[in-house]
């Protein structure tokens, strides 16, 4: 978060809405932060419309599962080491 702090700083150079019950010739201190907004909340409507592009396979997840762990062991297996045969 920035913050700016300027002290001893003479209020006649504030603008008209800061200066308001400050006497022209005073010295004042001003701490100006960047205000950091929270995000908000989504709510139920565009949570589910974020949802609505997810696909959910309804098919068997044990032929699923297989399928992935064949393919991902196709994948990282080295040439290398198929020239040695079966381990």
């Amino acid at each position: 978060m920035n913050r700016i702090v300027r002290e001893h700083y003479p209020a006649a150079l504030l603008p008209s809405d800061l200066r308001e019950g400050i006497a022209a010739d005073a010295r004042v201190t001003v701490v100006v932060s960047e205000e950091t907004l929270a995000p908000s909340p989504l709510s139920f409507r565009k949570v589910f419309e974020e949802l609505r592009d997810v696909r959910v396979e309804t098919g068997d997840p044990v032929a699923r599962v297989r399928a992935l762990r064949e393919e991902w062991d196709s994948r990282i297996r080295a040439p290398e080491l198929d020239a040695l045969g079966p381990e």
